[in-house]
């Protein structure tokens, strides 16, 4: 048998919560228009999100799908609207770095450019795993970071630019034109 809901929604911290999603969001570099493509919701779910003047007698579903974009762990909206502070995702900065062995692990498996990509300070934009189209299984890994010192626009640009480049990684073989070979030397 379901418990009744006696909580009235309508007296939980619906400022407070837009706030921080405006907040988490510009502080990841993030349009509302990128925010809504990473989670798969409209631009106006976003905005609807971060209308601090909105009451609302429910809580939306759209906050879980864009709880991951901004960095915060599930449930996090939900302790905002009842005053507490969300849950970052990924371990605060002070936390201890990788162990050795499994950093030694990673080196010992891949190439050090890559290691040294993957170890690198700038933003993290995405990373996906996607598997090859025709491969029963196999897989590629994507990484996408951002350049050094960014401004929030060339991250949300970058963002951008990888889910054009990841829509044609994600396509089956043989859909569509292939585009031609660049020229060599402007010939």
């Amino acid at each position: 048998m379901m418990a009744v809901m006696t909580e009235d929604r309508t007296k939980l911290q619906w400022p407070e919560l837009a706030t921080a999603i405006r907040a988490a969001r510009e502080a990841r570099g993030l349009s509302q228009v990128a925010l809504a493509e990473l989670a798969g919701v409209s631009e106006g779910t976003v905005q609807n999100l971060e209308d601090d003047g909105q009451r609302r007698s429910r809580i939306p579903p759209s906050l879980a799908k864009v709880e991951p974009h901004l960095g915060w762990t599930p449930g996090s909206g939900h302790d905002i609207l009842r005053g507490g502070q969300p849950t970052p995702a990924t371990p605060p900065a002070d936390a201890p770095p990788q162990s050795g062995k499994a950093r030694d692990r990673l080196r010992d498996r891949l190439p050090l450019r890559i290691v040294d990509e993957l170890e690198s300070d700038d933003d993290l934009i995405d990373s996906q795993v996607i598997e090859l189209p025709g491969t029963d299984g196999a897989r590629m890994t994507v990484v996408v970071h951002g350049r050094a010192a960014a401004t929030p626009e060339q991250i949300q640009e970058a963002l951008l630019a990888w889910r054009r480049a990841e829509r044609n990684l994600r396509r089956p073989s043989g859909e569509g034109d292939a585009e031609p070979p660049e020229s060599v030397n402007g010939s």
